[in-house]
C-alpha cells in the first residue's frame, strides 16, 4: 500500500504545473495558522513585481495528504510544538524528493521543536546554514548579506539554513527574521514599508528559486 500510494502521489506531483503555494497544517499543538494574511500578500507582491502566476487563494495542506504534492511550494510556520507522525514524516520526504519545497518561517519558539521534527524526515541529515552567496539571496531582488532582519526577537542575526535532496535545496529554514510577520497586512504588525517591502522581497526571491531554478 505504502509504495502504491508514493507511486500515485509522484504522478500528481508531476502532473501538478499550476502555480500554486498552500500552508502546511501539522500536529503537536503549534499554531501552524499564525499569519492568515502572509502568504496572499505575498502572492499578489510576486505577480506584481516577478511577473509569477501564482494562485492566490491559498489553500491550506496536511502533512500526511497525498494533496500535498498538488503544491511546488508549501509554507510552515507557528510558535510551539511540531510533530510528524511516521506516515506523515515518510509523506513529506516523498514530497519533498519528487521535487517539492518546504519553506518553515519561525514565528518565534518554533525552532527546537522543527528541527526535531525534521530528523524524523531526514534522520541522517544536519541542516546547514545557507552562505550569502547562495543564489536564493539574489534570484529576484539582491540580498547580498543575506538573510534581512524584519523583527528582533532575541536580538541575535537572522540565519537561514537548508536540507538537500541529492544536491537540491528542498527544505528551506528561516530564524531571527520572521519574514511571515512582515508579508502581513501592514497594520498587524505595524513595521516600517521599509521593512516591509525587505521581507516581501525575500520571500519573492524564495518563490523565484523555487519555481523557476
Amino acid at each position: 500500500m505504502n509504495r502504491l500510494f508514493t507511486i500515485l502521489a509522484l504522478l500528481l506531483f508531476s502532473f501538478s504545473t499550476a502555480q500554486n503555494i498552500a500552508v502546511l497544517k501539522y500536529n503537536g499543538g503549534g499554531d501552524w495558522y499564525s499569519n492568515p494574511t502572509s502568504l496572499p500578500n505575498l502572492a499578489k507582491f510576486c505577480n506584481t513585481e516577478i511577473e509569477t502566476a501564482i494562485n492566490e487563494k491559498i489553500a491550506t495542506v496536511e502533512v500526511g495528504s497525498i494533496d500535498l504534492f498538488e503544491y511546488p511550494f508549501v509554507h510552515m510556520t507557528g510558535h510551539g510544538n511540531v510533530v510528524f507522525n511516521t506516515n506523515e514524516a515518510l509523506n513529506l520526504r516523498n514530497y519533498l524528493n519528487a521535487g517539492g519545497f518546504l519553506h518553515i518561517d519561525d514565528n518565534y519558539g518554533m525552532l527546537p521543536y522543527v528541527t526535531k521534527a525534521l530528523k524524523d524526515v531526514y534522520p541522517n541529515q544536519e541542516l546547514l546554514e545557507l552562505p550569502p552567496n547562495h543564489p536564493i539571496f539574489t534570484s529576484a531582488f539582491n540580498f547580498s548579506k543575506g538573510l534581512p532582519k524584519i523583527h528582533e526577537h532575541d536580538g541575535k542575526r537572522p540565519q537561514a539554513f537548508g536540507l538537500y535532496h541529492k544536491g537540491r535545496l528542498v527544505v528551506l529554514l528561516t530564524v531571527e527574521s520572521d519574514l511571515g510577520d512582515g508579508w502581513e497586512d501592514s497594520e498587524v504588525h505595524n513595521d516600517p514599508e521599509d521593512v516591509r517591502l525587505k521581507a516581501l522581497q525575500m520571500g519573492a526571491n524564495i518563490i523565484k528559486y523555487v519555481f523557476f531554478n
